[in-house]
């Protein structure tokens, strides 16, 4: 027999303290897929190819296989690939930002086309041993908004490396002390076939996860005719010194510091964050 209890005022409130859980954290990988349609116009605005020239040297020095992880649409990809062909892979989890890349590698010589293919780089569809350099750019480890997932994807990247082989990050400085704001226009401009595009962005921090939230609302005009795209990015930011103690337990050795794409020494106020670390002979 089952009794229906009247709770009072008194034992509500306790009841709600007491069940009351925390908010999940979000998972990095959401939001991508709707960005993809816009990914390309954002970043000619902002980063445009500030790195591009950065990466190319790093790849003219190696001589083995180049994989990039969260690949995109081929932004930096195609570029890459432009140096030494086909010995550039791409990875990404987004199937729409991949067919994005693939439509733009149409377009390339076929001796320049890299491969590109949809996974999940916490678990690299690759033997162990197959490539000379592997890069994260542009805060695509930002993205794993988990520690438990950050460790695997290291310990992946080391897996698929040669011993000796350069893991290259790239990190954007400091997103956890950027100012919360609300729906404030960020950028304006001419969109895919004329459209009038804005984006209407605003901040949430969780400060103690140091998780920073982007919900991103993109409005596209074309005549009378205005339609809108909303969704949200979740970004985690884990400082340099912690990262070089990760890199170096998953079996890296940082051999360079750097805070900016020409070479310059890194400090905490530095414009970007990179690291270059090589793998151990023998891993952990």
């Amino acid at each position: 027999m089952t009794r229906s209890v009247q709770k009072t005022p008194a034992v509500r409130k306790k009841t709600a303290v007491r069940t009351k859980k925390k908010p999940a954290v979000p998972d990095g990988a959401d939001g991508w897929d709707s960005y993809a349609a816009f990914y390309d116009w954002e970043n000619a605005q902002t980063v445009g190819r500030t790195d591009v020239a950065f990466w190319q040297g790093l790849v003219r020095r190696t001589r083995g296989r180049v994989l990039e992880l969260g690949a995109g649409t081929g932004r930096l990809t195609l570029p890459l690939a432009r140096i030494v062909g086909r010995r550039v892979i791409g990875i990404d989890r987004s199937t729409p930002m991949l067919a994005r890349a693939v439509a733009k590698r149409r377009r390339v010589p076929a001796t320049k086309r890299p491969e590109l293919l949809r996974g999940d780089i916490r678990a690299l569809p690759f033997p162990a041993e197959t490539f000379q350099l592997v890069i994260a750019p542009y805060g695509m480890l930002q993205s794993l908004t988990s520690e438990r997932d950050l460790k695997h994807v290291l310990d992946e990247a080391a897996r698929v490396l040669k011993p000796g082989g350069v893991l290259g990050v790239d990190l954007v400085p400091d997103l956890p002390i950027w100012d919360e704001y609300h729906r404030s226009i960020r950028l304006r401009g001419r969109g895919v076939g004329g459209a009038r595009v804005s984006l209407i962005e605003s901040v949430r921090q969780d400060r103690r996860r140091k998780v920073t939230i982007f919900d991103q609302e993109f409005v596209e005009t074309r005549g009378r005719v205005k339609t809108s795209k909303r969704f949200a990015l979740a970004f985690r930011t884990v400082p340099v010194p912690a990262m070089v103690r990760r890199l170096e337990k998953a079996g890296f050795d940082v051999e360079h510091m750097l805070g900016d794409y020409r070479g310059g020494a890194w400090d905490p106020r530095a414009e970007v964050w990179l690291l270059l670390a090589r793998r151990r002979q023998a891993l952990p």
